[in-house]
């Protein structure tokens, strides 16, 4: 497992990058982890073939979600204000 924290403000790429072009082929798992103390945010993916950008929702402050990275090159949160989110990539069996 690789842990790592992530100050949110505008479109802030949690996971991946907008200059990838491959997306994975096999089960990784992010979790994320907004600050309770934080502000909600928005979350997307990014794919490189068909579908492009997804929007999976809003994040409150002290809510926790997993995206499987299958078949994705990105992970983004979008946030107004200030947040720092805790992720986490780990193994799917």
């Amino acid at each position: 497992m690789y842990s790592y924290i992530v100050k949110v403000r505008g479109k802030t790429y949690v996971w991946g990058s907008d200059r990838l072009s491959v997306n994975l082929t096999w089960p990784l798992l992010l979790v994320i982890n907004n600050d309770a103390l934080g502000d909600p945010i928005d979350l997307g993916s990014e794919a490189t073939g068909p579908g492009g950008q997804t929007s999976f929702g809003s994040l409150q402050p002290g809510q926790c979600w997993t995206v499987p990275l299958l078949g994705l090159r990105a992970v983004f949160a979008n946030c107004q204000a200030d947040t720092t989110l805790a992720g986490s990539t780990t193994w799917s069996s």
